[in-house]
């Protein structure tokens, strides 16, 4: 072989590729083009390589966040991080802020802070306008001075499960589901300028690169997308790796999903189309097969569900993956049965995205249909309880909620299971969701009861979640995913081990450097 670009040694190498010990790796023009130990690697050298020596770190595979929304989620994180709040009180507290452009913002509001009480505006400021996201990011929180603003004077119907809450009396309460409500309120805020979301989408990517992560699957390409990603690699390549599915919803023109496929940029590119069948069960808005506890979550996203089927027809008819997002039993269901008809012409498998409650009798059909699950472990870990006191909980009722988040099974059933955070749903950091997928708590909570504990992964499982689980679910098993000659010289490596590092200390563990086609994004 000629003389490596670069040579990384480590006292541990994961290759997930079941070969002997490796210590060290040889890397040229972005391609691995050896493996072995240290003694061996003298022969890779020339003049002009880097050799970074680790010491006791442990090497593996790039990591894959299986689903994120970089564009989308850079708006939908202005204003007040809410994730932490746990009580009214709290939410009080944060809110006393100064609004920035004369509205207050915020995101990451956890529905269980209101506990039992019915969700409204009754907490927020309302001396100025208030526009606060959920978690979920399909639901929203103003004040009565935003819905003035909007024009919303009560109850609306909408072409999709979207709703605006009312009480008893037609009022608004101030809780809108899902986007076309979300909408009437969220057109009214100020937009970022140009300049400012390149520079919030560039620092997100390279904070991202510093958890280990060298990919991700961005589940939108949607408003300026494709402007922030040739821009920014206008002045180098990206810290990592996108693969991106643009948004059908029940008004788009397949044939604008279809003319985007063909964008690509060095380290980006266009693959897939993403669709939801059902909403969230915290809004009331998942397709159950029968109704939740207040009577609720009964309907699919489309107004149709022949028409999410027609257009995925058509779409997996010219190649496109198809990604869909599906909560609820019944929308799991209806996905299932509508992908059981296709005939594979991409290489890159079908996905279903978050699969929160289903019965068994659908688990086996993912390894039937060569269809991915994809799942994050935070969904779980972080807005449910083991008691099942928590909201998602409540309105399922004990027989759904004990079928919930079926990673296990899963797996055990022979199915490919990606793993990745929705961010801004739920972190993006891996080192947190790989610990949460093995302890179904949160990382670094031990006091906390873990929710469902029989659908915990192993070690192995969660880190093949981020590796080749991943790497299989984009079509890539042949090039990505693993330590090995002629794969990607994409690689992550931590201080602590991953396979034998007790889950909350891994999780803490730091990223000593990543790699993204040979070249470093990260060094500590």
């Amino acid at each position: 072989m000629s003389t490596a670009d670069l040579i990384v040694m480590a006292d541990r190498v994961h290759t997930m590729d079941g070969s002997e010990p490796v210590t060290a790796i040889a890397v040229t023009d972005g391609v691995i083009t050896a493996v072995g130990d240290r003694a061996g690697a003298r022969q890779w050298r020339g003049a002009g390589t880097e050799v970074i020596d680790l010491g006791p770190a442990t090497v593996t595979p790039g990591l894959v966040d299986g689903h994120a929304h970089p564009v989308l989620g850079i708006g939908m994180t202005r204003g007040i991080d809410l994730s932490s709040v746990r009580t009214l009180d709290e939410l009080r507290v944060a809110l006393d802020a100064v609004p920035e452009r004369g509205w207050l913002e915020g995101w990451g509001l956890d529905p269980n802070v209101f506990g039992t009480r019915p969700i409204t505006s009754a907490p927020l400021p309302e001396d100025v306008p208030v526009f606060l996201r959920l978690f979920d990011a399909h639901s929203a929180l103003v004040n009565q001075r935003a819905l003035d603003l909007a024009g919303i004077t009560g109850p609306r119907e909408f072409p999709s499960g979207s709703g605006i809450v009312c009480d008893a009396g037609g009022r608004p309460t101030g809780h809108l589901l899902e986007m076309d409500a979300l909408n009437l309120v969220h057109q009214l805020l100020p937009a970022d300028d140009p300049a400012s979301r390149r520079r919030r989408l560039l620092d997100l990517m390279r904070r991202m690169a510093a958890t280990g992560l060298t990919a991700a699957n961005a589940m939108d390409f949607e408003d300026d997308s494709l402007a922030l990603f040739q821009a920014l690699e206008a002045d180098g390549d990206l810290p990592m790796r996108w693969r991106c599915a643009p948004f059908v919803m029940p008004d788009t023109d397949v044939r604008a999903v279809l003319e985007k496929q063909r964008l690509s940029g060095r380290r980006w590119r266009v693959e897939g189309a993403k669709f939801m069948i059902d909403g969230t069960v915290d809004g009331g808005t998942a397709w159950l097969d029968e109704p939740d506890t207040h009577g609720e979550s009964t309907a699919c996203f489309w107004p149709d569900p022949a028409d999410y089927a027609e257009a995925v027809r058509v779409l997996a008819a010219a190649g496109v993956p198809i990604v869909t997002h599906a909560i609820g039993d019944a929308g799991i269901r209806y996905v299932l049965d509508t992908l059981e008809g296709l005939p594979r012409v991409s290489s890159v498998p079908h996905r279903i995205e978050h699969l929160e409650t289903m019965p068994s009798g659908l688990v086996g059909r993912f390894r039937a249909l060569d269809v991915t699950a994809s799942m994050q472990p935070t969904h779980c870990t972080h807005y449910t309880r083991a008691d099942h006191s928590d909201n998602w909980s409540r309105r399922l009722g004990k027989v759904r909620a004990d079928r919930g988040f079926r990673a296990r099974d899963l797996r055990d059933s022979g199915a490919r299971l990606a793993l990745g955070s929705d961010w801004p749903i739920a972190p993006y950091d891996p080192r947190g969701i790989i610990a949460a997928a093995r302890l179904r708590r949160p990382a670094g909570a031990p006091g906390v009861d873990p929710v469902l504990p029989g659908q915990a992964l192993t070690a192995r499982m969660a880190l093949e979640g981020y590796t080749t689980q991943a790497a299989a679910a984009a079509g890539l098993a042949s090039s990505a995913g693993r330590i090995r000659p002629g794969f990607r010289a994409d690689l992550a490596a931590f201080t602590l081990d991953p396979l034998t590092a007790g889950p909350d200390e891994f999780a803490e563990s730091p990223v000593a450097i990543t790699v993204v086609g040979g070249s470093v994004v990260h060094r500590t």
